[in-house]
């Protein structure tokens, strides 16, 4: 083999190389905090931190710190944390485990899910004693749920149904696209799609702007105590 033609070989071999690994890393999970006010019926309660990094073992972690700042919250001294860890399946979140918890002063509550890929089982248990369900292909929790929606919307889905790990079972929730608005909160004025859960008398709504950010600049949600959370900054990286 001549020089010129092993340096040839060798060039191709490296832009294949570099092309394999550029697309690797643009399917991968982007590391970010998003921090958004809560407020509850219009009056400021909270404040909310979302993150995502990497956990090791090819695990990411997402979490939710939410704080009362404000009103009945802060006097009760009201916290929550969710916290989820998931592997990376086919451009999208899988749920490994997920953690809640909550304290406001008079009352906690927590839940520890855990699913085993290799046996297909979700285990959930809120101090109760544990509960056995068959997993599903693409589960998720109530945490990394409004990420996976903005992820499939960044790829140009406009409905979706997500198979997301509840209680007692695997329940599979049905979001769409409802309308394109404009939306201003105290991060800016953004173009939006709005998301909203079509199988569910529980009222939700999320005003995403995709091409920007995986994650919402606006959710509405009845399940929970009727919060609305409005993304004050959103920062890439860990």
């Amino acid at each position: 083999m001549t020089q010129p033609t092993t340096l040839r070989i060798l060039a191709a071999g490296l832009v294949l190389a570099f092309a394999t690994t550029t697309a690797v890393a643009a399917t991968a999970p982007a590391p970010f905090t998003a921090t958004y006010r809560v407020s509850q019926g219009g009056q400021e309660i909270g404040q909310a931190v979302v993150t995502l990094k990497p956990a090791g073992n090819g695990q990411w972690e997402y979490r939710n710190q939410t704080q009362g700042t404000a009103g009945l919250a802060a006097a009760l001294g009201a916290n929550s944390s969710e916290t989820t860890r998931f592997r990376w399946n086919n451009g999208a979140p899988e749920t490994v485990s997920y953690d809640y918890s909550m304290d406001a002063g008079f009352k906690t509550k927590q839940r520890h899910t855990e699913v085993d890929w290799s046996t297909n089982q979700v285990t959930v248990n809120d101090g109760k004693g544990p509960m056995n369900y068959a997993g599903a292909p693409g589960l998720v929790d109530r945490n990394t749920m409004p990420y996976a929606i903005g992820l499939a919307l960044r790829d140009g889905k406009q409905a979706l149904a997500l198979p997301v790990a509840v209680k007692r079972s695997v329940e599979t929730q049905q979001f769409k696209v409802a309308a394109k608005e404009a939306v201003k909160v105290p991060a800016g004025s953004f173009q939006t799609e709005r998301v909203v859960r079509n199988d569910s008398d529980n009222a939700f709504s999320a005003w995403y702007a995709p091409q920007k950010y995986p994650m919402p600049v606006k959710l509405a949600q009845g399940d929970g105590g009727n919060l609305t959370l409005e993304l004050v900054s959103y920062k890439s990286g860990n």
